[in-house]
């Protein structure tokens, strides 16, 4: 290859937002711009309407991004696009169960998506929380988290934007043993409170790997989200106005939710992208 020539890598994102506004979308695609930049790499990235338009990326991608999106993870079941999506889930396991099937196809879970794919994998059980999560919160990594090289470079705990109406609890252990699955983070430990921990990331294989929080959030579309009347009430219902006002001092901070942003998925991207440039 000509040293002046940029590698090329094919990127498909799954919008899972059914053409409601967000700043996930938008952020995602601010960090491939800006990582394929950083790494001299032409990324071409094609996007698929999930739950409008019932699309789905075939297995010709390099890597895949599946988003965040609003509503119940559970109200979808039977749906036409869910069972789309989980006949694609089925079709990247497939691949990357092929003796021949290289490079092995690495998928990020995000959110709504992580939801999804934890009821396709049966790892927990999907319910509503008592509230609603939305703000900068901790996020707590368990020993297989300290390990895990997409979370390389992280403090424990470290800081995400989390904004969800679900969790997913109880993990089914005897699953995520015979699928060789680990459970990376956690909801911060309170046993004075009398809920269980919600599993907040899951390494579900070698090539699969969901979050709970949104990792591509960036400072700039939180402020603008805590400067919405509906999402500022809410954070004062639930946690009061001094919590709202510590929330936007902590956009601030470098080494809070702008820190994750910088690693998690960076980090996906070089473990994934590193496999479909070296063929393995």
């Amino acid at each position: 290859m000509n040293p002046s020539e940029k590698r090329q890598v094919r990127i498909a994102i799954l919008d899972l937002y059914e053409g409601h506004p967000n700043q996930g979308m938008r952020c995602i695609r601010e960090i491939l711009a800006q990582w394929g930049a950083a790494q001299g790499l032409q990324l071409q990235y094609d996007e698929f309407e999930v739950r409008l338009k019932q699309e789905v990326p075939d297995t010709s991608y390099d890597t895949y991004i599946s988003s965040g999106g609003p509503g119940s993870p559970l109200d979808s079941e039977g749906a036409e696009w869910e069972q789309q999506y989980f006949r694609w889930i089925r079709n990247m396991e497939e691949w990357n169960r092929q003796p021949d099937g290289f490079p092995r196809k690495h998928v990020l879970f995000i959110c709504h998506s992580y939801q999804l794919a934890c009821r396709y994998f049966g790892v927990g059980r999907v319910c509503a929380r008592k509230s609603t999560a939305f703000g900068v919160f901790p996020i707590h990594m368990l020993l297989d988290g300290k390990n895990e090289p997409v979370f390389s470079g992280l403090k424990d705990p470290f800081y995400s934007v989390d904004s969800r109406d679900f969790q997913v609890i109880e993990p089914n252990h005897a699953r995520l043993r015979e699928m060789g699955a680990r459970i990376l983070a956690i909801e911060k430990n309170r046993p004075h409170v009398p809920y269980e921990r919600a599993m907040m990331a899951i390494r579900f294989n070698d090539y699969f790997i969901g979050t709970q929080f949104h990792p591509e959030a960036d400072a700039e579309g939180m402020f603008m989200y805590l400067q919405r009347q509906d999402k500022k009430q809410t954070v004062i219902e639930n946690h009061g106005e001094a919590k709202w006002e510590s929330m936007v001092e902590q956009l601030q901070d470098p080494g809070k939710i702008m820190w994750t942003y910088r690693h998690v998925l960076p980090n996906f991207l070089e473990l994934a992208t590193s496999a479909v440039l070296l063929g393995v």
